[in-house]
């Protein structure tokens, strides 16, 4: 996810109904529903610009060309946990910098297919040969990643599930990981997190892939070393690689391990008062 999302939203009368993040983890309907957060609503629903939305706590917005623009930024614990990440997959492959089989980070890149479009928390792949458009990742001929991160902080879980079917469908990425940090009050450190690491190659039906799971029960940060480790093969992160490209089983560990201590360690580290 890039540093800041933008909505456009045109003056009114013309209304677009763009749903916001919602920063509240309350589990009913009614106390989802606090006084900010219908405000919010009142916005996105009828165009209706009030403080009481409270939009300082979670986005900045500014009136620009005849648009309200509304900046909503990711949450500190979304972004050091894909921080650290994507330091233990750079860590891990950088045996083939500067190699044809050099593995390249992509980030925030926006995909889009023929019905929808997303941005991943990070995305990785080897150097692959264009593909016939429109299917390419940019609706055209740009290749799909490999690799693909997504961490959901204040999301639900329905929105991990509507990540995971678009990343995994048919021609999109090989691989996906999916972390759920369970959101605490401000000033507070997180305590748990999920992981599940999904594949194609586990595809049983069109819409059904079983999940390689590390941890769905949401261990607590003091875990151990080498306690929980997501694997990648290198045939899953080569997947469709330009045919020059040798797997370079000879410069990397195959499976490539993502070990969540460290993960952890850095939520700890950066959240946890002294």
């Amino acid at each position: 996810m890039s540093h800041y999302l933008v909505r456009q939203i045109p003056e009114m009368p013309v209304l677009t109904r763009i749903s916001t993040t919602s920063v509240d983890t309350a589990n009913s309907d009614v106390e989802r529903m606090s006084e900010c957060n219908i405000y919010r609503n009142l916005w996105w629903d009828k165009g209706e610009f009030s403080e009481k939305a409270k939009w300082e706590e979670v986005a900045c917005w500014e009136w620009r060309e005849g648009k309200v623009i509304i900046y909503e930024f990711p949450s500190a614990p979304h972004e050091v946990c894909i921080g650290a990440i994507v330091k233990e997959i750079i860590k891990r492959c950088s045996n083939v910098d500067g190699t044809n089989a050099e593995i390249f980070g992509f980030g925030a890149t926006r995909t889009r297919d023929i019905n929808r479009g997303k941005e991943a928390d990070s995305s990785f792949r080897p150097d692959k040969p264009l593909v016939t458009p429109p299917n390419g990742s940019d609706r055209n001929d740009f290749p799909w990643p490999n690799l693909v991160v997504e961490v959901a902080y204040s999301e639900t879980l329905d929105h991990v599930e509507e990540a995971l079917c678009y990343w995994l469908s048919p021609g999109h990425a090989h691989d996906c990981i999916i972390v759920k940090i369970d959101p605490v009050p401000q000033g507070e450190v997180p305590v748990r997190m999920r992981a599940w690491h999904y594949c194609v190659s586990d595809r049983r039906t069109r819409s059904n892939i079983l999940a390689r799971t590390t941890d769905g029960t949401g261990a607590p940060l003091n875990i151990l070393q080498g306690q929980c480790i997501i694997n990648i093969s290198l045939d899953c992160l080569y997947s469709g690689a330009e045919p020059t490209i040798q797997n370079p089983r000879d410069l990397l560990p195959d499976p490539i391990p993502i070990d969540f201590f460290f993960v952890r360690r850095a939520l700890k580290a950066v959240f946890e008062v002294a």
